[in-house]
């Protein structure tokens, strides 16, 4: 039986069509808009190189000429005369501390480090990806922290704590004025849950109060799939001005740090890393204010001046910071309304010690003075003690340490 349409329904019908095409021709256009600021982004991260290294982790490291980086598409430093070397060290800063016993050993080198070395006068940068900035949720925030990343031990909201979906296991002294910290600290690979989750072992360098106006200045390794797009453990950094909103990133991922050094790149992996009762590695860092120029200087071991963040990117730390923190950082994104399987640190809690445990040890501060002393009023704080714990000490060799870290969900931890 033939069923008649009315000319009204044939014009709904074309109509319908009509919107279809046009939302999949909008969608299209969307998808190659999208594609195009991609490219433009990758364009202004990828700088010319004078030469290519590809790494056996899959990472293409860039030679880019120290005047060519990516700090100086920054306003403020287009006509910034590079400081080549801190005017001062802090005091005290010998290596007495970070002789190895047979147990410890320090990694020899980043993994790309296998195929070849930059040039002098050129600085290595990890190739960023289209897929790298395709996992993140808009360009804008690619290379970012979501805000709320960082431990306030002084919140008592539990509901304040959690909110953020990142938990912590830190050591941290508050209460005067600081100019640096140092931290030799236990390199593991912890495992990962879910792909947008990270976890991470670090120091904090912070200003200004929790709200709109913290300034932080980071450094440590990270194990993050959503940024590099795999498990690796990699050295990175990150600072903000404005409590992870607009400024600030990881790493060379927008302007803002100047490195000076050759030899390590940004983001590279860290090779080896530390296996359960087995061979222990870890790696020394030290960030401190150069009295003099002002500016904020990160070291990597013993031998690596990395570069500095200049103090104008800062706020609160353009003088001084009122609060440092070491420790770990994992993301619960709470997968199937359960509690994370991701780890922290080596995925076992302080007790086990070391060897299955991962630590921070010789952890100290730079004074007004510029001298690295050992901090006073060591606090420390968790938010789920049963999911990642903290537990502190102090002897000869290591000075001011703690063990820190966990697996996560657990019996105790749902």
């Amino acid at each position: 039986m033939a069923v008649h349409i009315s000319a009204k329904q044939r014009l709904a019908q074309l109509v319908l069509v009509l919107v279809c095409l046009l939302c999949a021709q909008g969608r299209e256009i969307g998808a190659r808009r999208r594609l195009a600021d991609v490219h433009k982004h990758l364009k202004r991260l990828n700088k010319p190189a004078v030469k290519s290294i590809q790494s056996p982790d899959g990472d293409t490291i860039d030679c880019v000429p120290v005047s060519h980086q990516p700090a100086f598409d920054h306003p403020f430093l287009k006509n910034h005369t590079i400081q080549m070397r801190p005017t001062y060290h802090p005091e005290g800063l010998t290596f007495e501390q970070n002789k190895i016993s047979s147990n410890e050993e320090n990694p020899k080198t980043q993994l790309w480090h296998q195929n070849g070395r930059c040039p002098p006068d050129t600085i290595p940068i990890r190739r960023t990806k289209k897929s790298d900035v395709l996992r993140a949720s808009s360009i804008k925030r690619y290379g970012k922290k979501r805000q709320r990343s960082t431990p306030n031990p002084t919140s008592v909201d539990p509901d304040m704590l959690n909110e953020s979906g990142h938990q912590h296991a830190i050591a941290y002294v508050e209460g005067d004025k600081y100019y640096g910290a140092k931290a030799t600290i236990n390199v593991w690979e912890p495992k990962i849950e879910q792909s947008n989750e990270f976890s991470l072992s670090q120091l904090w360098i912070l200003g200004g109060s929790f709200g709109q106006d913290l300034n932080s200045i980071e450094a440590g390794w990270q194990v993050s799939p959503d940024l590099y797009g795999d498990n690796n453990t990699r050295l990175f950094t990150y600072w903000t001005s404005d409590a992870y909103q607009a400024t600030g990133c990881y790493n060379l991922l927008c302007s803002g740090f100047i490195q000076i050094n050759s030899e390590i790149a940004m983001g590279a992996s860290i090779y080896p890393t530390s296996s359960y009762h087995g061979s222990q590695y870890d790696i020394s860092i030290l960030v401190w204010k150069d009295p003099k120029e002002g500016n904020w200087w990160m070291q990597f071991g013993n031998d690596y001046v990395l570069g500095y963040w200049p103090s104008f990117l800062f706020s609160y730390l353009a003088d001084s910071a009122s609060m440092i923190e070491w420790g770990g950082e994992v993301v619960n994104s709470e997968p199937d309304g359960a509690h994370t399987s991701t780890q922290m640190g080596s995925g076992h809690f302080p007790e086990e010690g070391f060897g299955k445990s991962s630590y921070f040890r010789n952890i100290q501060v730079v004074d007004s003075s510029n001298n690295l002393r050992a901090p006073k009023g060591v606090n420390t704080f968790t938010e789920q003690s049963n999911c990642y714990d903290v537990q502190s000490g102090n002897n000869g060799d290591w000075g001011s340490y703690f063990y820190y870290g966990g697996p996560g969900k657990n019996p105790n931890c749902q």
